[in-house]
């Protein structure tokens, strides 16, 4: 198992760094939607969509969308300024701060989980779709002047999630004393998301000292703090609904990493997180 991960791992690592560097924006963009159905299909599963026609239904719909939301843009650029954007942005802020009142209320909050399929897939699209938005908002920014501008940002928020669930699991496991959610995943403790967060505060000095594009460390510092703390309540919210679905990965995808939605369950709430966090409490992309 270990030899797959990691061979996986070599693999994804440099074909991720090629997609964020190398793709035009409407390019980038269907990588995205392709990556957004395929955890749309898993998301069918935590649903109760138990048939794969169903799933793949869901799937489909997804990728319609996202298809139709991305050529109804006049261009890739300025998305910031694109009101189905922001609103898109803003819809995923506030699910993501309703899946932590989720979180800390299970298993009360179950019984809202289990109450309809209906919503279950609306919690799927508050998950998916502001996490394409995410995504585009980061890649495009600054593309006219500089088409690696946003391909940094982006890179360093995928950087900034890694190293704070490194930082939080060898805190965790040293020093790991007090739970932090031990009826949705008993191997997180605060010790650990203490060690995630000082982490995060390394990987921000380090981005803000040798990154080729402009940053205020202050603001940078802040908003990566929220965006590490949104990003365990993403991954928790993920075994959550894995737990109340009997389900242990998302699916086999992805050999010894499961399914694509266990590899991206933080980031579908650091990255619209990142970049709604940046329109509220900064001037832009200069942080």
């Amino acid at each position: 198992m270990l030899k797959y991960r990691l061979l996986t791992t070599l693999i994804l690592i440099p074909l991720v760094v090629a997609a964020l560097f190398l793709l035009p924006p409407s390019g980038f963009g269907l990588v995205v939607i392709a990556v957004s159905a395929l955890a749309a299909w898993e998301w069918g599963q935590f649903a109760g969509l138990l048939t794969q026609a169903k799933r793949v239904t869901l799937a489909v719909l997804c990728t319609v969308g996202l298809l139709v939301l991305q050529y109804s843009l006049a261009d890739l650029t300025h998305l910031t300024e694109k009101p189905q954007i922001v609103y898109l942005l803003w819809a995923g802020m506030l699910w993501w701060a309703a899946a932590i009142l989720l979180v800390i209320a299970y298993p009360a909050s179950a019984s809202i989980w289990k109450s309809s399929v209906t919503l279950r897939v609306l919690f799927g699209f508050l998950t998916i779709v502001p996490f394409y938005c995410g995504m585009m908002v980061l890649r495009t920014q600054g593309y006219e002047n500089n088409t690696y501008h946003g391909a940094w940002w982006l890179l360093y928020v995928m950087l900034l999630v890694w190293a704070a669930d490194s930082g939080a699991y060898i805190f965790g496991r040293t020093l790991g004393k007090h739970k932090m959610a031990p009826k949705v995943s008993p191997g997180k403790t605060l010790e650990g998301l203490a060690g995630g967060l000082l982490t995060a505060a390394l990987i921000s000095w380090l981005f803000s000292k040798f990154a080729p594009v402009p940053v205020m460390p202050e603001n940078l510092l802040l908003i990566s703090a929220i965006v590490v703390i949104a990003s365990v309540f993403g991954d928790l919210t993920e075994s959550m609904f894995k737990r109340e679905s009997g389900i242990k990965d998302s699916s086999q995808l992805i050999p010894g990493h499961g399914g694509v939605l266990d590899r991206v369950d933080s980031l579908t709430a650091a990255v619209p997180v990142f970049a709604g966090l940046v329109m509220l409490i900064s001037s832009g992309f200069g942080l």
